[in-house]
């Protein structure tokens, strides 16, 4: 295989990833956008947490909500839980690294919060800890996720949403959770700036 033919490639199967995600996921997605929309417009915060790509996707939401997507308007609060390195060296120091997110959740989080966790695997153990701390709480978890969704997508509740990739390669996975995240952040405006009643 020549490297034009195993570019197309990357493109055509990102392609087919993308088509088979909005056959999918457009009913999550917009049952997220609701859930996102009742905490901001209630005054309640989003947390957002991630591991690697899944960090950068965490952070990079998190900028939008507090800054602006698209368009001036108020800031909505958020908070990454993966940026501040003080609090991840000392709790993962003092506690272990599976516990930097849940440790987050129980100091921050509140009743009427949501917590948008992402692992490609669904199998994050630290992410798995935030999500169990953030049920603890009263807190709408959305899980992004790929992989079937691994041990994440059986411990999510009715309260929940689940937007699971269909595809199993990491890389296809993290190229559509920054559609979704982008998705959430138009609905979000969309709703909150009159666009949609």
């Amino acid at each position: 295989m020549d490297i034009s033919t195993r570019i197309n490639l990357h493109f055509q199967d990102a392609i087919q990833t993308m088509e088979n995600s909005a056959s999918t996921l457009i009913s999550p997605i917009a049952q997220s956008i609701d859930i996102l929309v009742q905490a901001i417009s209630n005054n309640a915060k989003v947390l957002a947490c991630g591991n690697g790509g899944s960090a950068a996707d965490a952070q990079h939401f998190i900028a939008e909500l507090v800054g602006r997507f698209e368009r001036d308007r108020i800031p909505f609060a958020g908070i990454s839980l993966n940026t501040d390195t003080s609090i991840l060296t000392a709790v993962g120091n003092d506690y272990g690294f599976d516990v930097i997110f849940e440790r987050q959740v129980q100091a921050l989080g509140q009743p009427g919060d949501v917590l948008v966790a992402m692992s490609t695997s669904g199998n994050s153990s630290n992410v798995i800890k935030a999500i169990q701390a953030a049920h603890e709480r009263n807190m709408a978890v959305i899980a992004l996720t790929g992989k079937n969704g691994g041990t994440i997508a059986g411990m999510l509740t009715d309260f929940d949403v689940h937007l699971c990739v269909p595809h199993d390669r990491t890389m296809r996975i993290q190229e559509v959770h920054g559609l979704l995240l982008h998705v959430l952040c138009d609905g979000i405006d969309a709703f909150l700036l009159g666009d949609i009643s």
